[in-house]
């Protein structure tokens, strides 16, 4: 920590000499923005900051940025602009170093910051239902696949450009580029893997049919403003019927059909602290996965710090169960174990982990781990020595935790941290973990971190033994950073995103998973800001 606090003094120090701005003579003075300014600066804040500083500016992965809690904390405009240019060794990105934002606008911007938060707008259900649209009526889709190989295919995020790849894994041949939605998030299939639905930072679902000779989408529609998670009823007797989108803002949930995407119902996540029992207007839906127990979704409310059972049986009927369980906050993201019993996720502002058991639909356990945990979907492990553990990354630091997940073999590891794997390098960063049952490897990748040869490094451990085997590194050729790994469907190979700048191509990186050796390279004009790649059988499947 304090190395960590050093390294963010001497960033600061930098930018300040490298920025110039004004601040107000008077400190209590609220710097003056024109109606132009204040809209421009708004969207930049929806984009870049609302995800982990909240609409309302209140504050939940990172700090409040209201005035009164920056004047607090001493900050004025030098200084909230050389928080913004060089990011913090914490996780907050460095957005002026990377390119995203000007100088101009990051001066901006901490003028924006000064001033009271603009009261955020709603959406109305006719509004939602307006914004939907069917390409391809379902009696026109095809009857079976075009293509042979499409449960080997990849769906891979173009995130700053708004669009999605749709890539054959198999032949290694792209097939069609989506139009989608601005900053799309995740991508998920649905459980006969037919469907792969898109949900971006703009509320925008879209649904894509891999089916057809060139996939594509069939139906889209915003069910909200900002929005960061997406998934699919995969019970059985209900596959593919419904999907469900979690909703930042408004806080809410949207259930839709899972072939059209007609909007069903929607309803309120505003709710209260599970702590201190205080109303949080802006209690988000962070993650969502689908049980194997029952009909129902499981979602992770983010400021509330519960976790809400969504029984999707009876939605034809008008009606939607939810069952709540108090848990720990900040929720974020996470994903099941082995046996598809617990679901594990990060609270990362506690740095803890919560355990649900959605078979017994109640909290199994909170496991206190590292700084900032941030597992994506986490990484399964059948170990010889602790049995089935569940391991996670850090944003905060530089360590990986792995948790024993099986308490009726291995009662005496189960819901602790049985395993630390240390990686090189100060600070974390770290935003993805992954492995596959056929490898014998966990990839780990740390993009956040402010090192520029950490960021362009994917470390390879020997999932047994835990022993960093190898770092690759992304060529010289391709700027960018290294970020999400993700296996083919057997296992044999593992895909690399370069993700850079909206203006420079980059590239997709394929390895093979036994040598380690670079085997394939993805590229072209359109390879911009790669980020998530989703393989269409270890989606449907829930493997990681």
């Amino acid at each position: 920590m304090k190395v960590a606090k050093k390294l963010f003094t001497g960033l600061v120090g930098a930018a300040l000499l490298s920025i110039t701005a004004s601040s107000p003579a008077n400190a209590d003075e609220v710097p003056h923005l024109t109606k132009e300014e204040m809209k421009k600066a708004s969207q930049i804040y929806f984009d870049r900051c609302a995800g982990c500083h909240g609409m309302l500016r209140k504050g939940a992965t990172g700090p409040a940025l209201t005035p009164e809690a920056l004047k607090e904390r001493g900050l004025n405009i030098p200084a909230i602009e050389a928080f913004i240019y060089n990011g913090t060794p914490g996780g907050m990105p460095d957005w002026g170093k990377q390119g995203v934002l000007t100088k101009e606008e990051i001066n901006l911007m901490a003028r924006f910051l000064l001033n009271e938060p603009p009261p955020p707008p709603l959406l109305s259900w006719k509004q939602i239902n307006d914004s939907w649209e069917v390409f391809v009526p379902v009696e026109k889709r095809p009857t079976k696949p075009a293509n042979p190989n499409w449960k080997n295919f990849f769906g891979v995020i173009l995130r700053d450009v708004g669009k999605v790849a749709i890539i054959d894994g198999t032949t290694k041949e792209l097939l069609n580029i989506v139009n989608t939605g601005f900053a799309v998030h995740i991508l998920r299939t649905s459980s006969t893997g037919r469907y792969m639905y898109s949900i971006g930072r703009d509320g925008k679902a879209t649904v894509i049919d891999l089916w057809m000779e060139k996939p594509d989408k069939v139906a889209e529609v915003k069910v909200c403003y900002d929005a960061r998670s997406i998934d699919t009823s995969k019970y059985h007797g209900y596959e593919d019927k419904y999907a469900v989108v979690g909703c930042y803002w408004p806080p809410s949930f949207v259930i839709i059909d899972g072939k059209t995407l007609k909007p069903i119902t929607r309803h309120s996540t505003s709710d209260y602290y599970y702590d201190t029992k205080d109303y949080v207007r802006e209690a988000r839906v962070a993650s969502i996965v689908s049980s194997h127990y029952d009909p129902l979704w499981v979602l992770n409310i983010k400021e509330a710090g519960q976790v809400w059972l969504v029984d999707y049986s009876k939605v034809d009927k008008g009606t939607v169960k939810v069952h709540m369980i108090d848990a720990e906050r900040y929720l974020h993201d996470g994903g099941w174990d082995l046996s598809k019993r617990y679901f594990l996720v990060a609270a990362n502002m506690r740095n803890k982990i919560v355990v649900i058991d959605t078979k017994d639909k109640e909290l199994e356990a909170i496991v206190e781990v590292g700084t900032k945990p941030h597992p994506g979907r986490g990484a399964n492990i059948d170990h010889p020595k602790f049995g089935p553990i569940w391991c996670t990354g850090h944003i905060g630091e530089n360590r990986i935790a792995c948790i024993g997940t099986d308490p009726e073999k291995h009662p005496d590891n189960a819901w602790k941290v049985v395993k630390w794997i240390e990686m090189p390098g100060v600070g974390g960063g770290n935003l993805f973990i992954k492995t596959h049952p056929n490898s014998k490897w966990l990839l780990a990748d740390r993009p956040l971190n402010p090192d520029k040869e950490l960021q362009r490094s994917i470390f390879v451990f020997d999932k047994n033994s835990f022993e960093l085997v190898k770092t690759l590194k992304v060529p010289k050729d391709f700027p960018g950073r290294a970020v999400h790994e993700e296996y083919d469907e057997n296992g044999s190979e593992f895909w690399i995103s370069v993700w850079g700048r909206k203006d420079q191509p980059t590239a997709i990186l394929i390895y093979d998973d036994e040598t380690l050796k670079l085997k394939h390279i993805i590229k072209g004009d359109w390879v911009r800001t790669p980020t998530g790649k989703f393989n269409v059988t270890n989606t449907m499947k829930d493997i990681y």
